[in-house]
């Protein structure tokens, strides 16, 4: 076990934590002045001047000043104002001293940090104000000529501080750590600690200070350099919005009898989590962002140790789609940050479909897809997206799609006969692409009655079907650009392909519907709501990739998309990237919600919720520590001693000490000039 940097120092010697203060004694000189400056005396008739002649010499004197006499009031005066002085400048004596050359400091910024505690003093606070007081304690007890850096964990390693040797400058840094709102990993920090340390020579250590409560305990271990380990607050319960996601469901409508069919409304799924030794009593409310009226709420009793599904609904109206909500726990308790979490309305429960073909469309230009009666293929795709009834489908041609102004931005987009290079909408579905590129994909010459051998049943748009048994009259040969790609094969070659981009999933038939016995089959209407299945997930998160605090967010754009504009939770401008129909925000540190907006024939905007939800951070009790080896050294802040002994009160008690002498010197009774038995002469 290395032994613990902080150690308490007998002789060493006395340092000023405050050194201004010493600018006091610059008002010895007006109290000196004073007492060496002349008197203005008033006339007095006197029997006799034999008693005053040395008044009557200085009186006499021309110069305005007379000679300096060591008088009691003015020593003592003098020792007042110079103690007080030193009282003012603090002056101390080292309790601490950390030992070595260079010294990492890492601090724990996860979101547990952020949690209640109580200082010394008894007052509240909160843990990272605690890891910050230790840190500057610790720069403090730094030994002359060391130098150290400062480092902050969250998700990722941040260096705060460059080795330095100024403690004003670390000081600063130091007060700059703030917890966030996403899940700590402190190994990423210690290897970075270990990768600056590891070039230097002479001494070298590692400290460590967190709350004891990491979702990672093996961080600790395999680190080649001492380590110690500081911990801040103590134990406490709490209780967790763990997990929450919202869909679009539909409700029995009362009124219709209890039927089939219902009313749209809108399903909260949370899990709430109890990490305390005693039951919780918690009101669970959902309400809409920037409003105070609850939509819903349930009352739940939680055990110890139990995660308790809530389900809140209600019923949404049109101007309620894709707006924020805001579910909370009450009352609140350690940990604030996990009381609150953040969702969003889904964009309705029908999802759109738009059919177009690169001839015209039956019955005029955007008729109803169930009613097309359209040859070939284009009539097979229109009744199997119909028969989904949570879809809204449009028909029409090619023009139709590509001048549609208000095209809902994820609407399910087929296409059959052509190929567009940037078609609007969300995901899309091609059959029968004529010769050329497509999406990257090369589409060759036909290939007449291809046999089918694979397709790949890992994909999700290929899930709970076969292809066994179906026949092929004709088909395009299709070259995609990696091999990965493929989704369905041929015997002569490819014939489905994944042409989907950083924003959009997309699917690439190869043949036509019509010309094959697959829509005879229960796998074609399988793949087709495979992928509207898909296109309804897109649909209701708006994001390719995890909505969580700490990770980047990812938010589906319309390709036409320009002078983007992302905000945080608290108004902040952050730094947005485009990039292939996709707006990237490099990190999201806060939970709450994340608005983009922008410019262009599809101008809009969008809401995105970002949430901790996190067992690991919620979880209050400390854990213990998977350290390895003998160079860790573990220990509580509050068994540290103090950085330093502060001498003010004692040397302040002193000066006040004088100024009552100085105070009784003046104010005492004259002594007698005869005793009591002598006669007046």
């Amino acid at each position: 076990m290395a032994a613990p940097l902080a150690q308490a120092s007998a002789g060493s010697p006395l340092t000023l934590l405050a050194p201004a203060g010493l600018w006091l004694l610059a008002l010895l000189g007006p109290l000196v002045l004073l007492y060496i400056l002349k008197i203005r005396r008033t006339r007095r008739r006197v029997p006799s001047t034999w008693l005053w002649a040395a008044a009557q010499r200085d009186l006499m004197a021309r110069a305005p000043f007379r000679k300096l006499i060591a008088q009691l009031p003015l020593v003592l005066q003098a020792l007042a104002l110079a103690l007080l002085a030193l009282a003012l400048a603090r002056p101390a004596s080292r309790g601490r001293a950390l030992t070595g050359d260079h010294v990492a400091i890492v601090i724990d910024a996860s979101a547990s940090m952020s949690a209640a505690a109580r200082a010394p003093s008894g007052e509240a606070t909160t843990r990272i104000a605690l890891a910050r007081q230790v840190a500057r304690d610790l720069l403090a007890g730094l030994t002359p000529g060391s130098d150290a850096l400062v480092l902050e964990a969250g998700r990722d390693a941040r260096l705060v501080a460059p080795l330095d040797r100024d403690p004003v400058r670390l000081r600063a840094a130091i007060d700059a750590v703030a917890a966030r709102d996403v899940e700590g990993d402190l190994g990423a920090a210690i290897a970075l600690a270990v990768d600056r340390l590891r070039q230097l020579g002479g001494s070298r250590r590692i400290v460590v200070i967190t709350d004891n409560n990491l979702a990672r305990p093996a961080a600790l271990r395999g680190v080649s350099l001492p380590l110690e380990v500081v911990t801040v607050g103590d134990p406490a319960d709490n209780a967790a919005i763990v997990r929450v996601d919202v869909r679009s469901g539909s409700a029995p409508d009362g009124a219709a009898g209890g039927g089939a069919e219902g009313r749209e409304e809108v399903q909260a799924f949370l899990v709430v989590a109890n990490f305390g030794a005693h039951p919780r009593d918690l009101y669970v409310t959902m309400r809409q962002d920037n409003a105070s009226d609850v939509l819903a709420s349930r009352r739940v009793l939680v055990k110890p140790g139990e995660r308790l599904p809530v389900v809140l609904t209600f019923r949404p109206s049109p101007g309620d789609y894709r707006k924020g909500l805001l579910f909370a726990l009450s009352p609140r308790d350690a940990l604030p940050v996990d009381d609150v979490a953040y969702g969003r309305v889904p964009a309705g429960d029908r999802l759109p479909v738009f059919l177009a073909s690169a001839g015209e469309a039956p019955g005029g230009a955007r008729a109803a897809a169930s009613g097309a009666a359209a040859s070939g293929g284009a009539a097979w795709l229109a009744r199997a997206l119909a028969s989904d009834p949570m879809t809204s489908v449009t028909s029409g041609t090619l023009a139709d799609l590509l001048a549609a102004p208000a095209l809902d931005p994820d609407t399910f987009v087929v296409i059959d006969g052509a190929c567009p290079p940037a078609p609007p909408g969300g995901d899309l579905l091609i059959v029968n692409p004529p010769p050329g590129r497509c999406f990257g994909t090369l589409v060759g010459p036909a290939l007449e009655r291809p046999a089918l051998t694979s397709w790949d049943t890992a994909d999700p748009r290929l899930r709970f079907l076969t292809l066994d048994g179906v026949l092929v009259r004709a088909a395009s040969s299709l070259t995609p650009e990696s091999a990965t790609q493929a989704l369905i094969r041929a015997q002569e070659g490819t014939i489905a392909t994944d042409i989907s981009t950083a924003s959009r999933t997309g699917t690439l038939l190869g043949f036509d519907v019509g010309e094959s016995d697959w829509p005879l089959k229960a796998s074609f209407v399988l793949f087709m709501r495979n992928l509207l299945e898909q296109a309804r997930a897109h649909r209701a998160h708006g994001i390719t990739g995890p909505a969580r605090t700490g990770e980047p967010l990812r938010v589906s754009v319309p390709g036409t998309a320009r002078d983007l504009e992302a905000t945080g939770p608290a108004g902040e401008r952050l730094d947005v990237a485009l990039r292939a129909g996709v707006a990237v925000i490099a990190e999201a540190p806060r939970a709450g919600f994340y608005r983009l907006a922008w410019q262009g024939p599809q101008a809009g905007s969008v809401v995105v919720p970002a949430n901790l939800t996190s067992a690991a951070e919620s979880d209050l009790a400390p854990r213990p520590l998977a350290a390895e080896g003998g160079e860790v050294a573990v220990s509580s802040a509050a068994e540290q001693p103090d950085a330093h002994t502060e001498w003010t009160w004692l040397i302040a008690l002193a000066a006040l000490a004088f100024v009552v002498v100085d105070v009784w010197y003046f104010t005492r009774a004259p002594r007698s000039l005869r005793g009591p038995d002598r006669p007046v002469a």
